[in-house]
Formats: structure tokens, C-alpha cells, sequence
């Protein structure tokens, strides 16, 4: 059974369950292994990995987590429903650590809506789902969906009941944002003070942001006797999204004073665990996000700097420091080392593997050669494609462009398959990128839908990198991929190549299908 924890406040991560279900943020494996490995680093206490019975590449990547991430509690998600329990017990049974998360929901707008289903039903479903959780492992969560919109007294009648069945910690969602601090710190005093076994368990909290309140709500939840907080990095999840790590966090660091209870995370690992999911599932963090945003440490008004350089406390109330944001202007060049830069690496907060590193060294030196500096966030974007265009099986190895006002748009491409075989192909189109894409597309042999097309800067100045995402959908999936380059068309088809080449590899591996993924709508909590 899970310790519980009344010194600090247990951060339960669901980037890779809750946050993947935001559109187009679904991860590959490789993808979710370096997102948990970060979030191993940054020291949460347990990562929901997925939902097991969601589909066979949930319960793989599930499986694959657990048996290779050390230290926090590995995590699957089940509906009260005895086969989703047992998918969930054999997915993490590799894990050092493991849990069962059961739920199901408890609003009578559910009950009577979705579940079509009595109070008595539920409450038995509720109870045999922990009982059989617990036949796998001692470490048990109950959730009741839409708890925030349930009865104040048979939300306590559940709770009691499956905190006597073998519930280690129960979870009191906001599932659908609907909530307010008042009356969500209100609903927790209530649970502290009427059920009689709460002070045997840990009470969690698991708010979405639908009115913009899910961090505030959160804290309020901890205020009134929570002792574990579900969020995911950067806020992302459904709908509006969920409550935010980093935020949530140092609320109760900064207002140590008020809460007075802390966490466990290293915060200093907030900001490149931020950048790395941004980088894998496409979902930019905005300037003005709190603590992780490019603007959350700049000052512009001239009052504002004049403060600051008389002290940072008059308009700081974070170093930037704690956070992981370095404030070095060190900047690097086309004669700087390998050493140089494995060192300004390391002070952006992140931990490479030595071929990794290498490759990004070589990126980074082909970089200097078009660029007359190399800023941080130039660096950040080489780590964070690091091996992707290693990962094949098709590499550009030559891509010429010719557009201009009132001409048609061209593109040849020299193509490379890991087999050492060369395809050139052309292509004309509205514009370049257009005509890049669909030379790329002939030289592999099928053809994608573009869905969508992003583009932003990576650093500032007419030579700065651009980065561009791609999301296209093949065969019912939708794939998104990543590319970075000084040229805008040239990063649009890395980033095009990224995507064919997932598409390939499954086509390869004879694990592609007509169908889409299984829907994870029931896995809302």
C-alpha cells in the first residue's frame, strides 16, 4: 500500500493518459519513454502511463514503462470493469513500483445519462473493481468521475465504501471544470469530516481548466486536507486541459509560508521538461504561460526594469534558476568545442545520451555554419530533434527549391533509403512547401492529407531557426512530426519526412491498419 504523506503533497503525473488525449498529442513508444524518463527526473511520485485496455499499443507502451522507469510508481488507468482491471494488473506488473487506478462515475447526470445505472450499482461495481485491483498490488486508486457535480452525501457514501474495500488513495475529480475554490474546498472539508476511514488514505484531486480555475482549485483541494495533485506538464489534456505541474507546484514552493506543505520535484528540471513535451506533441507553450513561458522572466516597462536592477524582488517573486531557465548570455559559434557544448547542454537542464549528443553536436556545428550565433533556444531545438532524423527509414539528402512572384513553385528531392537505395523525384505546387511535399510523397511511394501547419521562431534575428509542425492522417491515424532548420521550407519537409517515415515504419512492420485507435472517451476522468 501506498505511504501516506501528510509532510508533503504527492504529484501524480498524467501527461502520457490524460494529457495524450488532448487532439493531436498522441505520442509514439520512444516518445513516451523519453517523457517518462524526464518525469523520472523531475522526481513525480507516480506517472499514469496510459489506459491499458484502450487499445494493444496503450497496453505496450504501459508494459514498456514500467519495466524500464525506475523510482516513481508506474500507473494504468481502468474503468470499474473486470477486464480493464486485468489489463491494467498485467501491464504494470513489471514495474518497481506499481498502481491500479479504477473509476467510474458518480454525478447523477452520468448516472443517469451515461451509465443508465442506481446509486447501489455503482457503488458495487466501485468496490468489486478495488477488491480485484488489490488481488495484483497493494497500491490501489478509486477516482469518481464528475465527482464535483455528485451529491455531497453519496460522494461520502462511495468513498467510505471503497476506502473498506482496499483503496489506497481516493481521487475527487473536476472533470469537467465546472467547479470554484470555495466550493471544492468546501466538498473536501466535507469528505475530511464525514468520512470516518479518510484519514487512512491519501485524498487526491484532479481538476481541468474548462473555466481557467483548474490550478486555483487544486490548491484550494490541498488547503482543505488533499495530499495528492494530478496534473499534467504544461497544462495539456482534454478539452481546456488540465491542471499544470509546473504552476501547481510553485504555487506551494513560492507560498511555502501559506501552504505550508512542499513537494518532492527537482524544480530546476520544470523548464526543459516543458520544452521536451512541447517538442514532442506539438503543443507550443505560449509566451505568457506561467513560470515556463518565454516572457514569465522578461521585463519590458521601464519601471520594471528599473526595479529589477535594483532588485530582482520587486518584480520576481521566482529566480528564474529554480525553475530550470539558465540567464547565461554565453552564446556558442562555429568555433566552439564539443566540450563547450556538451557543457551549455547540461546548463539547460538536459541529460543526453553520448550518441545523441554527438548527433546533436553535429547539427549544432552545421548550424554555426549558417548562423553567426547559436542562442539557447537554437540549442533546445537541436536536443530536442536529437535522433529523430536518424530514425529513417528515409533521410533528405538533397532538396532544391525555385519559386518567385507569378511563377509556378518547384521542388526536387533526392531521397536515401536505409537500404542504400537513391530516389529523385520532382513536384510543382501552389507554393514551395506544397511542392516539397508532394516530391516527398512520389519518392516514397503514397500520399498523406496535410491536416495542419505550423510554423514559429525558435530565436529572434533574420537568420533565426524556424520550427515547423506537421500533423497529416493516413489510413484513419493522425501522425505529427517535427522539423527545424533556417529555412522555413526545409524545416516543413523534415518535418514532412518525419511523419512519412512513422508511417513507413508501421507499414514495414506490418502494424499499420484501415482503422483508427481505440476511442479513449471513456477513459475522461
Amino acid at each position: 500500500m501506498n505511504e501516506r504523506s501528510d509532510d508533503r503533497v504527492i504529484i501524480f503525473d498524467t501527461t502520457l493518459r490524460d494529457g495524450e488525449q488532448a487532439p493531436g498529442c498522441s505520442m509514439t513508444l520512444r516518445e513516451k519513454l523519453r517523457v517518462a524518463t524526464a518525469l523520472r527526473d523531475l522526481r513525480v511520485d507516480v506517472i499514469e502511463a496510459g489506459f491499458a485496455a484502450a487499445s494493444p499499443g496503450d497496453f505496450e507502451s504501459v508494459q514498456a514503462i514500467a519495466e524500464e522507469i525506475k523510482g516513481p510508481a508506474i500507473c494504468s488507468l481502468a474503468r470499474c470493469h473486470p477486464d480493464d482491471v486485468e489489463k491494467a494488473a498485467a501491464a504494470v506488473k513489471g514495474a518497481e513500483k506499481s498502481r491500479i487506478h479504477v473509476f467510474v462515475a458518480t454525478s447523477e447526470i452520468h448516472r443517469n445519462l451515461k451509465l443508465q445505472m442506481a446509486k447501489e450499482e455503482i457503488i458495487r461495481r466501485a468496490v468489486e473493481s478495488v477488491k480485484q485491483a488489490r488481488e495484483h498490488c497493494d497500491d490501489v486508486e478509486f477516482s469518481a468521475e464528475d465527482a464535483s457535480r455528485t451529491d455531497f452525501g453519496y460522494l461520502t457514501e462511495v468513498v467510505q465504501a471503497v476506502i473498506e474495500a482496499g483503496a489506497s488513495t481516493v481521487n475527487i475529480p473536476d472533470t469537467v471544470g465546472y467547479t470554484v475554490p470555495g466550493e471544492f474546498y468546501d466538498l473536501f472539508s466535507h469528505l475530511k469530516q464525514n468520512v470516518p476511514n479518510v484519514d487512512d488514505i491519501v485524498l487526491s484531486v484532479h481538476c481541468h481548466d474548462d473555466l481557467g480555475m483548474a490550478v486555483a482549485n487544486s490548491l484550494a483541494a490541498v488547503n482543505a486536507g488533499a495530499r495528492q495533485v494530478e496534473c499534467t506538464i504544461n497544462g495539456i489534456g482534454e478539452r481546456a486541459g488540465n491542471c499544470s505541474l509546473e504552476e501547481v507546484v510553485m504555487a506551494l514552493k513560492t507560498r511555502e509560508n501559506f501552504f505550508n506543505i512542499g513537494t518532492a520535484i527537482d524544480t530546476t528540471r520544470l523548464y526543459p521538461t516543458s520544452r521536451l513535451v512541447s517538442s514532442i506533441t506539438g503543443m507550443h507553450v505560449p509566451r505568457n504561460k506561467a513560470v515556463v513561458g518565454e516572457n514569465a522572466f522578461a521585463h519590458e516597462a521601464g519601471i520594471h526594469q528599473h526595479g529589477m536592477l535594483k532588485d530582482a524582488s520587486t518584480y520576481e517573486i521566482m529566480k528564474p534558476e529554480d525553475v530550470g531557465v539558465s540567464r547565461s548570455n554565453l552564446v556558442l559559434g562555429k568555433h566552439s568545442g564539443r566540450h563547450a557544448f556538451r557543457e551549455r547542454v547540461e546548463q539547460l537542464g538536459f541529460d543526453v545520451s553520448d550518441d545523441d549528443l554527438q548527433r546533436a553536436f553535429e547539427d549544432f556545428k552545421e548550424l554555426a555554419d549558417r548562423k553567426k550565433e547559436v542562442f539557447d533556444g537554437d540549442i533546445e531545438a537541436i536536443i530536442m530533434n536529437a535522433g529523430d532524423a536518424q530514425s529513417g527509414p528515409w533521410t533528405i539528402d538533397e532538396l532544391q527549391i525555385s519559386a518567385g512572384s507569378g511563377s509556378i513553385a518547384s521542388a526536387a528531392v533526392r531521397l536515401k533509403h536505409n537500404d542504400d537505395s537513391v530516389v529523385d523525384e520532382a513536384a510543382v505546387g501552389d507554393g514551395p512547401v506544397e511542392a516539397a511535399f508532394k516530391a516527398i510523397e512520389r519518392g516514397v511511394g503514397f500520399e498523406v492529407q496535410l491536416r495542419n501547419f505550423e510554423v514559429r521562431s525558435v530565436t529572434m534575428g533574420d537568420d533565426a531557426q524556424g520550427e515547423v509542425t506537421v500533423t497529416v492522417e493516413y489510413n484513419g491515424h493522425s501522425y505529427r512530426g517535427n522539423g527545424v532548420s533556417t529555412d522555413i521550407v526545409e524545416a516543413g519537409a523534415l518535418a514532412y519526412l518525419e511523419v512519412i517515415n512513422r508511417i513507413a515504419r508501421r507499414r514495414e512492420a506490418g502494424t499499420d491498419t484501415s482503422a483508427p485507435p481505440a476511442n479513449k472517451d471513456a477513459a475522461i476522468i
